[in-house]
This record gives C-alpha cells, sequence and structure tokens, in this order.
C-alpha cells in the first residue's frame, strides 16, 4: 500500500476515537451526554446555516473544518468541562502533545495543515476562529437550554461563568449573542443557573 494513503487510512482510524470522549452536555430532551464527534458535527453544521449571522465574512469551509478538528486533541487530552477551573489550569498542555502525537499520524504536508487550522482556531484572531468559537459557545448552550438547563443545575454554575465563557461569543456573532443573551437571561430567572 501506498505509504501516503496508509498513513491516512490510520488517522482516519485513529479520529473514529473521538466518539468515545463523552462531554458534559445532554444531547436534546433529555437524552444521554453527548460525545466529543457529536458536537463537533452539530457545530459544523451550525456554522453553515448560521453563516450569513458572522460579524464578518468568512471562509464557511475553513470555519466548518475548524469545527470538525477542534476536539480530536481530546482523544487524548480529554474533555475539560468549560466551568472546571482545575482541569482548564492543565487543558492547553495537554491538548498540545495530543496534538503533536495524534496529527503526526498524517503526512507532513496534511499534519501542517491541520495544526496551522487547529492553532488559528486556538489563537481566536481571524474572523473564521471567532465564528467557529461562537458556534463552539453556542451548541452547548442550545442542548442545556433543550434539557432545561439541567446540566447548569446539575453543576451549581452561575451567570457569570457562563457569561464569562459566552463573552466572545459577540466577537464572532452579535446576533448569535443576543440569542446567547435571551437563553441565559431565561434561566437565570428558572433558578437553573445560579445568579
Amino acid at each position: 500500500m501506498d505509504e501516503r494513503l496508509k498513513r491516512q487510512l490510520d488517522f482516519a482510524l485513529e479520529i473514529d476515537k473521538e466518539k468515545n470522549i463523552l462531554r458534559q452536555t445532554h444531547l436534546s430532551e433529555h437524552g444521554r451526554r453527548e460525545n466529543d464527534a457529536e458536537h463537533a458535527w452539530h457545530m459544523a453544521i451550525m456554522a453553515y446555516l448560521f453563516r450569513e449571522h458572522s460579524n464578518e465574512s468568512v471562509d464557511i469551509a475553513k470555519v466548518m473544518l475548524m469545527c470538525l478538528i477542534h476536539d480530536i486533541v481530546e482523544i487524548d487530552a480529554g474533555d475539560t468541562y468549560a466551568y472546571d477551573t482545575e482541569g482548564l489550569k492543565t487543558q492547553k498542555a495537554r491538548e498540545d502533545a495530543a496534538k503533536e502525537r495524534i496529527f503526526s499520524i498524517l503526512p507532513e504536508d496534511q499534519k501542517q495543515e491541520l495544526i496551522s487550522l487547529f492553532d488559528e482556531f486556538e489563537a481566536f484572531e481571524t474572523a473564521e476562529s471567532k465564528f467557529a468559537h461562537a458556534m463552539d459557545n453556542l451548541q452547548p448552550l442550545m442542548l442545556n437550554n433543550s434539557n432545561g438547563g439541567n446540566d447548569w443545575k446539575e453543576h451549581g454554575v452561575y451567570a457569570e461563568q457562563v457569561y464569562g465563557r459566552q463573552r466572545k461569543t459577540s466577537l464572532g456573532s452579535e446576533k448569535i449573542f443576543e440569542v446567547v443573551d435571551q437563553i441565559i437571561q431565561e434561566n437565570v430567572k428558572k433558578g437553573t443557573i445560579k445568579e
């Protein structure tokens, strides 16, 4: 077998492990916990659907690819819950090591291409990365809201924590942030997010 194709096939099989990484967020309507692959797929479709609400014009294919690869590193690093202050302290180091191992399975040119895209997402400087982050923030918020805010309630999450995570959403889409703000306020009123 051609070596390049073999490495691509090995990578394709390796990233299947993303389906085993469970997140804290539950599927809509009180479903089971979602996995990273489901989260990434959902974000990518949302990015395509909501692209007209981006603050700036974006290369939507690039945004969708960012959405699809942004959590691949969690195969090794594990999912770090958004409000886990201890886990967040070591997240970057764990994800950097995972990024190197997992993307090194690919041929060098594709490794560099995907690492560059991953790093662009993490740097949060381009229009594409800001819009992809808006999707990353909106997706679990939508699911939590569809579950009556149970995930926030279970973890005792405060409004300032949710706003702390969601503030960057407005940098990708002010229109989406208006929806986010409304959802947060509704959940504060219901008591599922603490004041």
